[in-house]
């Protein structure tokens, strides 16, 4: 039995602290709503609907009037005839100590109710635009989330029963956690110990067979007796490490590329240090894929190539094959573009982040020079995900004094990249904050006008249904832009689980539908749910683009001599 307080006093008085709570929200809100106004504008927020609002709060009342009658009758022994249950996939009420005091199974569904509230307020506040009223939902589910009883010591019963259980020794062990966590300056979300890059994970077999100094580019060994003539260049994004494609044997996108019979080449972006400060959007395309893609057409002697972009890497890739396309050079055969941007006017979450303001803030301390740290973009796509991401691993680590489990997609999560300022400023404002890449010919980059539609290859484009990154609806967009015949399949999953879904193992589904001419709802209604992995749909896409077999060449040619095996020393370089 969880312990805690018992007693008719205590929950009394736990119940008027939560209601009352509940009635703070409006008034909290209502304030900040003010202070916002008066900040942008000297006009006024427009005022909220008084009857709806009054309305809201006596639903409220009333519904915490029935849980708090409802705990008094579970008291008794009678049955409860009301019930707040959490939403699905919400964990962090599931242990039985919750339920087995009355004070605490009040205190949770109280602060359920609170939460329920709090986003119906949203709904009823006005605001000048979409992106103002998503601005305000985000901020509403960080308040809920960090407010949430399970974070704090005194009201989580299941921090009580175990430090009861240990003597206090969870206590300990949380507090020798906390001081770790705060000398990295990062929550601990696996046992990183247990990893380490080309030994248990990036292990795919192949060498570094150029470099400069944003990139290198790796070869991989082939595995099978033949393989086709037109090598693969893929892009992944510079963002975070390249692993992510190749964490474990059985679940690498990269090498599945290799088993399929492909010569693979992959671009390792550098973790870009202060001297690599200065480094610009164009300096990422010449030196990125630009470059990786004229040295694995040197090295296989082929005229074209089939090339790869996943996330912000599909979205280089793209600009860079447009400005190869005003040089007059056509050297890409088909392109496959996983979970990617190229219209950028619905940028989910990430782009509650962006606006003017924050921008120029930005613009002004590294847009010349400097780098965006690591830990800023680590900390933005945790948030994004705060209950999974952050306030689970304080629960776990400093209040129940546990030691993360080993789990090798957290330990690439917490591997973060630095990004050059003057590329991230760039790129923020011309792509997110103006949605300048979908419109022909407003960009220049490496002094080509920009127009995606004059890309005509083939190209086969993955987006994820629970995308919280990539909204799978901003992603269908491409199919309007760019001037080739799509292949549109949509995963089940998210930005990054959807992407890595191993053939071998055949979770999940997908949906394709050949008609991409309607409007994206109309897509996914005609479209046909394929149970398994998109791995297999895509491999059968390209193998007719491959080109014919041959027997595979060795690793490099005289000009571009292997440098060090795969995954090479940029990819173990750590943010600093």
């Amino acid at each position: 039995m969880a312990q805690g307080p018992n007693n008719n006093d205590a929950f009394l008085d736990s119940a008027m602290q939560f209601m009352q709570a509940g009635q703070n929200i409006t008034q909290q809100f209502m304030e900040f709503m003010g202070k916002s106004g008066s900040q942008e504008s000297a006009t006024p927020p427009p005022a909220v609907d008084p009857q709806a609002l009054n309305a809201l709060q006596k639903s409220f009342m009333d519904q915490q009037m029935s849980l708090w009658q409802a705990m008094l009758a579970k008291q008794q022994g009678q049955e409860q005839d009301f019930k707040v249950a959490p939403e699905p996939g919400d964990r962090r009420f599931s242990a039985p100590e919750w339920r087995e005091s009355p004070i605490y199974d009040y205190t949770h569904q109280a602060y359920l109710l609170n939460t329920k509230f709090l986003k119906e307020m949203v709904e009823l506040m006005p605001s000048a635009d979409d992106k103002e009223k998503n601005r305000l939902r985000f901020m509403a589910r960080q308040v809920a989330d960090a407010m949430a009883p399970s974070n704090f010591a005194a009201t989580n019963p299941e921090f009580i029963k175990l430090a009861l259980e240990t003597k206090g020794q969870s206590i300990t062990d949380g507090i020798n956690n906390l001081v770790k966590d705060f000398e990295k300056g990062r929550i601990s979300m696996t046992d990183e110990s247990v990893f380490e890059v080309g030994k248990n994970i990036a292990t795919t077999e192949g060498a570094v067979v150029y470099e400069n100094e944003q990139m290198q580019l790796i070869q991989y060994t082939p595995l099978t007796p033949k393989v086709g003539t037109r090598p693969l260049v893929v892009v992944p994004p510079c963002i975070n490490k390249f692993y992510v494609m190749d964490l474990q044997p059985e679940n690498s996108l990269i090498r599945f590329m290799v088993e399929q019979g492909n010569t693979v080449f992959l671009v390792s972006w550098r973790n870009p240090k202060e001297e690599q400060g200065n480094l610009t959007w164009e300096d990422y395309l010449e030196h990125g894929p630009i470059a990786a893609l004229h040295v694995a057409k040197e090295i296989c002697k082929v005229k074209q190539v089939n090339a790869l972009g996943f996330c912000v890497g599909g979205t280089i890739l793209t600009s860079a094959l447009a400005v190869l396309k005003g040089r007059g050079e056509d050297i890409v055969s088909s392109l496959t573009l996983l979970t990617t941007l190229l219209d950028f006017s619905d940028t989910g979450e990430i782009g509650l982040f962006i606006d003017e303001k924050g921008l120029a803030a930005r613009e002004s301390t590294i847009g010349k020079g400097g780098l965006l740290p690591a830990s800023d973009l680590q900390n933005t796509f945790s948030m994004l995900r705060a209950n999974d991401l952050v306030w689970n691993y304080v629960t776990s680590n400093y209040l129940k004094g546990q030691k993360p489990q080993a789990f090798d997609l957290l330990y690439w999560n917490s591997d973060s990249t630095n990004l050059p300022g003057p590329f991230a400023c760039w790129y923020m404002r011309n792509l997110y904050l103006e949605n300048s890449l979908r419109v022909p010919g407003r960009l220049q980059m490496c002094g080509q006008p920009i127009d995606l539609g004059t890309l005509k290859m083939p190209v086969y484009l993955l987006a994820t249904r629970e995308d919280h990154i990539v909204p799978w609806q901003s992603a269908y967009e491409s199919t309007r832009i760019l001037g080739g015949d799509v292949r549109f399949v949509l995963g089940a999953s998210g930005h990054i689980a959807g992407v890595i879904n191993p053939a071998s193992k055949n979770k999940r589904s997908y949906w394709v539908n050949e008609d991409v001419k309607n409007e994206s709802a109309a897509w996914l209604t005609a479209a046909e749910e394929k149970k398994g992995s998109w791995w297999n749909d895509w491999s059968a896409w390209l193998k007719p683009l491959a080109g014919e077999l041959r027997a595979p060449r060795k690793l490099g040619n005289t000009k571009y001599k292997p440098i060090e095996p795969a995954p090479g020393r940029y990819v173990r370089e750590r943010a600093v």
